[in-house]
């Protein structure tokens, strides 16, 4: 059961500690997508929420992300770089055909979970968008696999997107598959947002560098093990 707080949020009765956003991925850059992922961090930041799941549909019917002005795209980055650093676990699922903001979206989530059949236009229309999508899939991917995709992609199936780990997996019912993963798992949220945010920067950081971060997070593990002193 569900408690509506906007048309698209709604957090679960059932579950306190899950908030849901369904994203409609056919419309295009603007102000309703910016607010949609605005009012969702903010209540991840207030503490009402240790796991959002971002459920998205739809193909926009022309290039993303149409003729949105430069402030509008650096307002939507700042806002997927919050829900990326949020002491939220997020979760993506994809229902069906996707396109739009889909992919940077998934690749600003924690776990994405695909139904067999579903697609995911890259955006852009004969030019990958160079957006930040660009910048985390040559992280999290490689950069042999961002370049044929930027270069020569345009629509990834389910199953491809799991190949080159655009998706975590496919599953014939990925909300269900999704409680399933979350079942039992205690959220420290700000454990969870120190171990992403050194996995964020491992690609480019050197060893001497990110040493004293990681040692930094190990005390603090070990401290709160122990209940020793903080």
């Amino acid at each position: 059961m569900t408690d509506s707080v906007t048309p698209a949020l709604v957090l679960d009765r059932d579950d306190p500690v899950r908030i849901e956003l369904t994203v409609d991925t056919a419309q295009l850059l603007g102000g309703p997508l910016i607010a949609d992922f605005a009012r969702l961090c903010d209540r991840i930041e207030a503490g009402e929420a240790a796991v959002a799941v971002v459920r998205l549909t739809g193909i926009p019917p022309v290039a993303w992300p149409g003729e949105a002005g430069i402030h509008v795209v650096n307002k939507w980055e700042r806002v997927l770089r919050r829900l990326e650093r949020s002491a939220a676990v997020t979760v993506a699922l994809v229902d069906g055909p996707v396109g739009g903001a889909a992919l940077e979206i998934l690749l600003a989530s924690d776990y994405r979970i695909a139904v067999p059949g579903a697609t995911v236009a890259l955006p852009g229309a004969g030019a990958f968008w160079p957006g930040m999508a660009l910048y985390r899939l040559a992280n999290q991917v490689g950069a042999a696999v961002a370049r044929r995709l930027a270069l020569f992609g345009s629509v990834l199936t389910a199953e491809r997107a799991a190949e080159l780990m655009v998706v975590d997996e496919v599953s014939q019912d990925p909300a269900a598959r999704a409680a399933q993963l979350l079942a039992d798992r205690a959220v420290d949220g700000s454990a969870l947002a120190i171990r992403r945010q050194l996995l964020l920067d491992a690609t480019h950081t050197s060893f001497e560098e990110a040493l004293g971060v990681h040692l930094a997070a190990c005390d603090r593990a070990l401290r709160a093990g122990t209940g020793g002193p903080r």
